[in-house]
């Protein structure tokens, strides 16, 4: 592994950009950019239009190194290109920011309060793919809904399990069970959450490194032994549906924690915004959010 880009993700000072928006989730990132979709009538359209979105953001001279250390790409953004360049190539050789692949195929039902993942069915080939495009980890979503103990415990399990494989296959997995802000009982899903991701943190070898995407929790530094735990690289959180003043507000109260924000970081972009009030907006967005990461 790349004892620079370990170092950068490791130690370093910023926060991780979430720039996987998926086929479900697209609309509603380009809805909120100001293209409905009334403006695309083709899941190519809608595609194109939200690469030259994340093409806009990622070339920005407010998005770089000095406050991100990461971007999160969907598989379809690290087979395009920006300015000439894989988007990979680009972040790290243009920009300095280290590329990861979202690798999860999306959500089953839910059962037992959560949802996990569906079989990854072509994981070995996608990160064979990722390693030809240069990319250091990856990231993999689960949602929590419930305080169902057989429920997370399945969850956990799950991450636990593609995130050795992950390892074995050369880059650096996120593990994301997300547990819903909405949920009535977040607080006690958190709990029993962290008391099965403890257990699965102390049966690894001391060379299996991985990393984490979790709700900020009700709870200030609820996540510290985590964080510590030498087998994590670092934790990092999401936004989950607060908004940016919300977030970066809760985050900032959690030491040791930094962002991997999506909406929050995209508030207030609009397609229409000239360059100056893009750029402008985009800044501010990315100081308020680097601000609470490094607290």
């Amino acid at each position: 592994m790349d004892k620079k880009k370990v170092d950068i993700m490791k130690n370093g000072k910023g926060f991780i950009a979430a720039l996987d928006q998926s086929g479900g989730s697209t609309p509603k990132a380009l809805r909120g950019y100001g293209i409905g979709e009334n403006q695309y009538n083709t899941e190519d359209k809608m595609f194109d239009l939200v690469h030259e979105m994340r093409t806009r953001i990622v070339s920005s001279p407010k998005f770089t190194s000095e406050h991100i250390l990461a971007a999160i790409l969907f598989e379809q953004t690290m087979d395009r290109k920006v300015k000439g360049m894989y988007t990979g190539d680009y972040l790290w050789e243009e920009k300095g920011i280290l590329p990861i692949l979202k690798v999860d195929k999306g959500l089953t039902d839910l059962e037992n309060g959560v949802q996990v993942m569906k079989p990854i069915t072509d994981l070995d080939s996608k990160l064979e793919r990722a390693k030809e495009r240069n990319i250091f980890g990856t990231k993999m979503r689960s949602v929590i809904k419930e305080a169902n103990v057989e429920g997370i415990k399945k969850i956990v399990s799950q991450q636990f399990e593609y995130g050795k494989k992950i390892i074995d296959g050369g880059l650096v997995p996120i593990l994301e069970p997300e547990v819903d802000i909405n949920s009535k009982d977040k607080a006690e899903s958190e709990k029993i959450m962290k008391k099965e991701i403890l257990k699965h943190l102390d049966k690894l070898n001391e060379d299996q490194i991985l990393m984490f995407k979790l709700s900020i929790p009700d709870e200030d530094n609820f996540y510290k032994e985590i964080i510590k735990h030498s087998n994590v690289m670092r934790v990092v959180a999401l936004s989950g549906g607060y908004s940016r003043k919300e977030a970066v507000e809760k985050l900032s109260r959690n030491h040791g924690l930094i962002a991997s924000f999506s909406r929050a970081l995209l508030e207030g972009l609009d397609v229409s915004q000239n360059d100056g009030e893009f750029n402008e907006m985009l800044g501010n967005s990315i100081e308020k959010i680097y601000k609470a990461s490094i607290t």
